[in-house]
């Protein structure tokens, strides 16, 4: 994604209009977390779909990812600007959907499905770029962007390599 695309792909996810009532009020701001969530996270769509409010920790910014490919638990670090997001959005969804099950829940505290990450994810994105692009692009971006942070910085590439291997929930470096 190059800059432009993106900042104006997250300011359509900012200003993204709804409908009155619940519905709306949810995608209102489960919108824009997520899908920042999606770009610095490096997770995958059904990893942030089926996140479970009991595995995030706002406390310490460690996300457990429980449900993902394969079977292969795994957990993040959130980088401090994320956690201070998702700490303002579960205050917010808190007081629409209580005792959630799902950190990004439905009105009926249900898991996200694919297509609703896919609809307004092309819904936004439209609105940013004329070129293709899907909400997986996002993690593809994560690792393409912490790579390229390494260039000049010497050796360790390898570690590097493994540990962003490791965050990303894959099972090797392959």
């Amino acid at each position: 994604f190059t800059e432009d695309e993106l900042i104006t792909f997250f300011n359509a996810c900012d200003t993204l209009h709804t409908r009155n009532g619940i519905n709306g009020d949810i995608r209102k701001i489960t919108v824009p977390v997520l899908f920042r969530l999606l770009y610095s996270s490096g997770m995958r769509t059904t990893e942030v779909r089926l996140l479970r409010n009991e595995d995030v920790n706002l406390e310490n910014g460690v996300v457990n990812i429980r449900f993902s490919k394969g079977f292969n638990q795994h957990f993040i670090v959130l980088h401090d600007s994320m956690l201070k997001l998702m700490k303002v959005y579960d205050f917010a969804i808190s007081k629409l959907v209580p005792d959630r099950t799902y950190f990004f829940p439905t009105n009926a505290d249900k898991g996200l499905s694919d297509r609703w990450i896919t609809y307004f994810f092309r819904k936004l994105w439209d609105q940013s770029s004329r070129a293709y692009a899907t909400a997986y692009e996002l993690r593809h971006n994560y690792a393409i962007e912490n790579i390229n942070n390494w260039i000049g910085e010497g050796l360790g590439e390898q570690m590097k390599l493994l540990a962003l291997s490791k965050s990303m929930g894959h099972s090797d470096m392959e």
